[in-house]
Order: C-alpha cells, then structure tokens, then sequence
C-alpha cells in the first residue's frame, strides 16, 4: 500500500467505542505467554493488548488443587495490573469456548472491567448471552466463512446482535489451529486470501443490516510492515499479531522459552498433534519426540478443556504448556507461530511499535 514513496498511515482501529491508535491487536497467547506486563504493554503503545485466561493462575501455590479458583483470582489481577501499566488504553481477552467452566471464565472478566472478549477454540454461540448489560465488546475468533456465516447468523437469530470484531485467524498462526493437518502441510496452496475476503464481505453484510460497522481483523503468520499492508489492502481493518510479541522483553513467558524462538531455524517449526486431537504449530524438541513414541501420563487433571481425559491422552498439555512459560523447554510444548524463526533477538514491545508504524 503506497503512494509514490510515501507509506499510508496506518489509521485507528475502532470498535464500537473504543479507539486504539493503531490497528494491531496482540494475539492472546496461553499458558502465560501473554499476561498482564505483555498485554499492559502493548495497550500502552496504542494497540490493543490481550491477556490469555488459559490456566492463567499457574503461578499459584494451591494451583494445582483449586484450578478454577485460581484461575478466576488471576483473570481480575492480570486485568487489573494491565491497567495500572496501560492507563486509557484497551485491554481484552481471550477465552477460549474449549475451556471447562467457559461461562465462569467470561462473567469473571466481565465484572473485572475487561474491554474486549475475543473468543475461539470452538464457537462462542452463548457469548452474547453471557456479556448482556455490560459495555464489554465481544469478538469470535473464525477461520473460515463458513464459521463466520454460521456465528454471525446464530448471533442475529437468538439474540438480535452481531459482533463487535471479528477476528479470521489463518493457518500460519500459532497454537491451535482450526484447520485439517493436510491443509496445514500444503499452506502455500490454500489462496486463504480469497477466504478472508470473502468473509469481510460477508461481515460487511451483517454490519450494513445494522446499520454499523464491524472491524475485521486477521491473524497468523503477520510479522512486518509489509504484512499488516497486504491485509489492509484485502480490506481488513487490522491485524492480529501473537509470534513477533513473544521476543519481547515484556513477554511474561521465561526467557528461555522466548530463545527458542531466537534459536529456531524454519525447518524447526512443524505441525504436531496436541493431546486433545488438534493440529497445532511448534517447535520441534526433545519433548514431542518422546511424546511420539511413549505416554507421559498426567499426574493431576488441572480441568482445562472440556474434552480431554486424563486417562487416555499422551501428556497433559498443561503440564507442557506450563513447563514453556517456565522456561522448562526440555519438557515443554513450544507452540509458535510460522515466523518464529525470524525473530533474531529480544527487542521491547516500543521498539516493535516504532518499527511497524513508523511513529
């Protein structure tokens, strides 16, 4: 997106009313990847900072005997310290439907004064439901129009609203992936692009209906400038970036887990099988070796997902997810996203902020 030699200014990203500077949301990024230094950080600089609910209160002394209450403490705190270190600016996060006890986790962030509730890992059919009489925005995370068909209608027909962002995340994002394995392993032959202008078309439909507008942004696998202009070009509002955050120095993750990104090489990064039955993107270690060939039975069920069973699946994924955040890389699943590699050094989030607006 140029103009002879003069760069397009990156304009505002408007949600109902709330105003960030800048049309970039820092993906939410679990367990502990994206708390409230990281989130409060970026908020600060103008975007929109996230917070990750996933088992959000590991840190806790009791954590592995009350969970759920720990994790309900922690989702207030970690908004709550966002704030102190964001002042006015906007401060979501993110929950995912996959989540055992999803309704208790959002009515937490609500009453906490949370901006924005983005909402993946399955559909947030009741989301609406749960947010009403209260100013909190809310958001589904699709990744394909079909989803956003189905989300957007559902929305309208029960409960007469639609979103307030939709989020399309695509197949080069980190995590969990909404995709089949054989799509993940021919990425370059999906035209996604054609699926996320079809589904901004789609959202322009609703939003027209009600006489509204509806930001849409995308995710996965954006790094630079130059990404964040070829969405905007496709007619998004914005972006979602998670990887490029986690070499910060604010990333509330251990520094070790942030130099595995660092000290990543392209072919490092690979699909992988989580123990819930979805394809997710990580780095390649020791751990999913021998997870490949040998069952590390979970000690204690921490009540994450909905539809795991602690006596079936290959490792608990807490357990891994946690002993990331830790810096515990020897036994940790290092979920990244498909640019991991490029980071080449731990940068502050300011500094990434300069670089991608040019303020």
């Amino acid at each position: 997106m140029w103009k002879g030699c003069v760069k397009l200014k990156l304009m505002p990203l408007k949600i109902g009313d709330l105003v960030a500077k800048f049309p970039i949301i820092q993906g939410g990024m679990g367990v502990g990847v994206s708390l409230s230094e990281l989130a409060g950080s970026v908020a600060a600089e103008g975007g929109v900072g996230v917070i990750s609910a996933a088992q959000i209160g590991y840190r806790e002394s009791d954590f592995d005997i009350n969970p759920l209450e720990c994790n309900l403490k922690e989702i207030k705190n970690q908004i709550e310290k966002a704030r102190r270190i964001a002042k006015d600016g906007i401060i979501g996060i993110n929950i995912m439907v996959a989540t055992r006890k999803y309704e208790e986790y959002v009515k937490t962030a609500v009453a906490a004064g949370v901006d924005l509730i983005i909402s993946g890992a399955g559909l947030p059919t009741t989301l609406p439901d749960l947010v009403e009489g209260f100013q909190t925005k809310i958001a589904p995370i699709v990744s394909s129009l079909k989803s956003a068909n189905v989300i957007c209608k559902l929305w309208d027909r029960h409960y007469k609203r639609i979103p307030d962002l939709v989020v399309i995340e695509g197949p080069r994002a980190g995590g969990h992936l909404g995709f089949l394995p054989e799509q993940l392993e021919n990425i370059d032959n999906l035209e996604y692009d054609d699926e996320i202008v079809s589904t901004i078309s789609l959202v322009k439909k609703y939003a027209d209906k009600y006489q509204t507008n509806i930001p849409v942004v995308v995710g996965g696998g954006i790094y630079t400038r130059k990404d964040i202009e070829h969405y905007l070009a496709l007619g998004a509002d914005g972006v979602q970036m998670g990887t490029r955050f986690v070499t910060t120095f604010e990333c509330d993750a251990a520094e070790a887990y942030k130099m595995t990104y660092i000290n990543a090489e392209k072919e490092d990064i690979q699909i992988v099988k989580s123990p819930v039955g979805l394809p997710g993107r990580a780095i390649h270690n020791d751990f999913i070796e021998r997870t490949k060939s040998k069952r590390i039975p979970a000690t204690i069920c921490h009540q994450c997902l909905r539809k795991c069973n602690p006596e079936t699946i290959p490792y608990c994924i807490t357990d891994a997810l946690v002993n990331a955040a830790k810096g515990n890389i020897d036994d940790a699943l290092l979920f990244c996203g498909d640019n991991a590699y490029r980071a080449k050094r731990l940068e502050h989030v300011s500094d990434i902020f300069r670089e991608l607006t040019g303020n």
